[in-house]
């Protein structure tokens, strides 16, 4: 069942948004070619199109931006998940998991990330991506949809306590950049 709660946000979000942060763009590209990709929190599709996968399978909880994302990454599998649930897939099924500018929206991040560890493939790669907070900061908008903050040192941390091994983590354009893998 879709977030309505998201839903609502996305149906804000204009139809042509324009283009995704170059900078985002640039980190995902750089990626590289996968064979079995996954974009968890893949909105409406933009920058999921910037992912190279043999098969790619774009997932988010809002079916409103996924009937956007349909209309831009054909050939993609495109699959609703249910919030704070487990991901409706096979153990170690992708290659590669993108998750850019979604762990600051999710309730039960260790559920998320544990189940992004899961369906990562032994070796497989983690590529995340989230507002870089300064360590101390003034409180934000308290209508805004981010329900936590990252420092680079709290979200290496947290990668590591999930088992996952960080090869790399960088800061650009108030942005975390950030590797792991399984």
């Amino acid at each position: 069942m879709a977030s309505r709660s998201d839903d609502e946000l996305w149906e804000l979000v204009p139809l042509e948004p324009g283009p995704p942060p170059a900078h985002l763009v640039e980190f995902v590209r750089g990626l590289g070619r996968a064979d079995r990709a996954l974009d968890v929190g893949c909105g409406d599709g933009r920058l999921t199109a910037s992912l190279e996968a043999r098969e790619l399978t774009a997932a988010d909880v809002s079916r409103v931006a996924l009937d956007r994302a349909e209309k831009r990454l054909r050939g993609a599998t495109l699959v609703e998940l249910e919030v704070d649930a487990p991901l409706p897939f096979a153990d170690g099924a992708f290659d590669l998991v993108l998750c850019a500018e979604t762990v600051e929206h999710v309730r039960d991040l260790q559920l998320l990330l544990s189940e992004i560890r899961r369906v990562l493939a032994p070796g497989g790669d983690l590529a995340l991506t989230t507002p870089a907070s300064a360590p101390l900061v003034r409180p934000g908008n308290p209508l805004s949809p981010h329900l936590r903050r990252f420092t680079a040192g709290s979200l290496r941390r947290l990668l590591d306590e999930l088992g996952f091994e960080v090869s790399s983590l960088r800061r650009r354009r108030r942005t975390l950049l950030a590797r792991a893998s399984r």
